[in-house]
């Protein structure tokens, strides 16, 4: 699905030139659930955010399913996002001025679905992360945890080929964060690709392969131990 050789991306002022990835490469298959680990400044969002097409490459080569990504003009990048990538972010990014159906509903606005079809994709998917309760309410009455739902209810309304989580228990309590990782870990079982940048070795375990990254380069990649033991066990 993902295939990285040689990539980097450096950021120029006048004075400072800083290499944010240097010369990485790695690959992602389909069904895939991955994390990346690294301390601050080790280039985990960056990469994130070339993956997900919200920032371009130095140099190298990005491939999606095979159709290299580097050089797209932004209409077309713009238009691979909607196609294939939900993001979901640890500050939550929803808009406070809209009600929870609203927040969830956006992208199917943004890809002209039609108002019909928008209701009853909100109906669904907000059932399945058990939110139908929620949706007349704002984000600013919403727990935690609870918005992070919805933000990923919004992540997923398009049937994303790849979900994109950075940081996605940041910003909760140890309870919400544990529902988070459940609920990603549910959507991985169900057939659903996932690169997740997070500080939490606890969360990485729920992966099944940890990326390591340092000074913007790859130290390791690793198979978890919790995937290993569902291995040996089966």
């Amino acid at each position: 699905m993902i295939k990285i050789e040689n990539l980097s991306k450096i950021f120029r002022t006048e004075e400072v030139e800083t290499k944010a990835l240097n010369d990485i490469s790695f690959q992602i298959k389909q069904g895939d659930f991955v994390s990346v680990m690294g301390p601050s400044g080790s280039g985990k969002s960056t990469l994130l955010n070339i993956v997900g097409l919200l920032d371009s490459v130095s140099n190298g080569s990005y491939q999606l399913f095979g159709k290299e990504m580097v050089g797209l003009k932004e209409k077309d990048r713009a238009k691979v996002r909607k196609q294939n990538i939900g993001f979901v972010f640890q500050n939550f990014n929803l808009i406070d001025e809209l009600s929870v159906f609203a927040n969830i509903e956006l992208p199917l606005i943004y890809n002209n679905v039609s108002s019909s079809e928008r209701k009853k994709r909100v109906i669904k998917i907000a059932e399945r992360l058990n939110i139908s309760h929620r949706l007349k309410h704002f984000p600013q009455q919403l727990s935690g945890g609870q918005q992070q739902r919805v933000a990923v209810a919004r992540a997923l309304i398009n049937d994303p080929k790849i979900i994109l989580a950075d940081e996605p228990t940041g910003n909760l309590d140890s309870k919400n964060g544990n529902e988070v990782m459940e609920l990603l870990t549910d959507l991985h079982a169900n057939g659903a690709t996932i690169l997740m940048v997070t500080h939490s070795n606890y969360d990485a375990s729920f992966s099944q392969k940890t990326i390591l990254m340092k000074d913007g380069m790859i130290l390791s990649e690793k198979l978890n131990q919790r995937n290993v033991d569902i291995l040996v066990n089966n």
